[in-house]
């Protein structure tokens, strides 16, 4: 059977890179650009900021649509487009000089981020290798650990060196010359549609709602704590009394958090993916309420949230794998990645407003809250899985 066989560990890594470059030509970009880009066109940074928001809306209303197109053609030529989509992006973006040309050039990222970022990756190794793809997924979310760790300063050495326009296009030319052929290297052919065969189009009921709308709720609150810490991180840190530099040596530690977490889930690859979820989700709460509690212990509180936030990517991956057919998996997964990433995209706004409004301490318990919030939907999920069992 086609879902029997095993991913390369060549195409592993192959796809690993592949993200890296996705995610810093797109999500994580403007973390380095947005200042350069301000100060050249005067633009605000909230509407700067406000551009990646709008990229993330659009792949989250086409998420689901990226599921069906899976399930029914297996995805291959769509995953391996979206760096020429994103690219196109790119082009455009170093070319706006003004800001409505600037936003639309986001919208064409957020179609490109639809097409190739994890959900659809996932959704496609799903359907392609079957309960064999979360080995698969945990090792490309080894590689794309050290996304930000290349990007952000590959990034900044390229805007020293050309602005931030020719950066842009720099960008998309290394986009275009890479992913297209790679990601076509190294997923199968079989992750296309053979000729003369349709693929059943799953239904509803290949999940069982009250499963289903819990797994969104689960990835929803997960995806909005890792934005707002995100973005915010830096500025709790130095309201609790932390130097900028202080800060940022402090936040540095979440990357090999996060890769070293991942390195141990590949010790337990074994076991059920709900204790992976319920250890991503347990370490997100303990590290943000030691923040809360003990800001002098800002240091144990990230290698705790990173810890946690490093597992929370496998999660997305292995934890519907394990609750539904491999032919239904791609269009579950398309479907729960919508909620999860129009939640990222009003997550600056909400809490850019609950910061502006009640401050840092305030802003930090509501983030200690959902995070508590979310342990206990895992446990309520943990205790419904023999359901989930009968379901299928």
């Amino acid at each position: 059977m086609e879902q029997s066989i095993k991913p390369a560990r060549r195409a592993i890594i192959t796809l690993g890179l592949v993200q890296i470059l996705l995610w810093g030509g797109s999500f994580y970009l403007l973390a380095v650009m947005a200042a350069p880009i301000a100060q050249e066109t005067g633009w605000s940074q909230e509407w700067i900021y406000g551009a990646l928001s709008i990229a993330i809306l659009v792949s989250g209303l086409l998420a689901p649509l990226s599921g069906r197109i899976i399930a029914r053609t297996g995805g291959r030529w769509m995953l391996a487009s979206s760096g020429v989509v994103i690219a196109l992006g790119l082009v455009m973006m170093g070319l706006s000089h003004q800001l409505i040309l600037f936003l639309i050039a986001w919208v064409i990222t957020g179609v490109g981020m639809a097409m190739g970022l994890y959900d659809p990756l996932f959704a496609a190794l799903g359907n392609i290798y079957g309960l064999q793809a979360r080995a698969a997924i945990t090792g490309i979310t080894l590689i794309s650990g050290f996304c930000t760790t290349l990007v952000w300063p590959g990034t900044a050495a390229l805007v020293h060196l050309l602005g931030w326009r020719e950066s842009c296009f720099a960008i998309a030319v290394l986009l275009l010359l890479t992913t297209l052929p790679a990601s076509l290297y190294a997923l199968p052919a079989t992750a296309g549609q053979k000729p003369g065969t349709k693929r059943r189009l799953p239904s509803d009921v290949d999940l069982a709602p009250t499963l289903f709308w819990l797994l969104c709720a689960i990835f929803t609150l997960a995806s909005v704590i890792m934005t707002a810490v995100s973005i915010q991180l830096i500025t709790l840190l130095q309201a609790d009394g932390y130097s900028l530099a202080s800060a940022l040596a402090i936040s540095a530690i979440l990357g090999p958090c996060q890769v070293g977490s991942r390195i141990v889930d590949i010790a337990f690859k074994r076991g059920h993916p709900i204790w992976t979820t319920f250890f991503s989700v347990g370490l997100v709460a303990i590290g943000l309420i030691v923040l809360a509690c003990f800001p002098q212990f800002a240091l144990l509180s990230m290698v705790l949230y990173g810890g946690g936030n490093g597992l929370r990517a496998i999660v997305r991956g292995t934890l519907p794998l394990a609750l539904v057919k491999p032919e239904a998996y791609a269009v579950v997964v398309g479907r729960m990645a919508r909620p999860a990433l129009i939640g990222q995209a009003v997550t600056p706004l909400c809490f850019g407003w609950i910061y502006a409004v009640f401050g840092a301490s305030a802003t930090l318990w509501a983030l200690c809250g959902l995070a508590v919030i979310n342990v206990g939907l895992v446990m309520v999920l943990k205790s419904r899985l023999p359901d989930a069992r009968e379901a299928l």
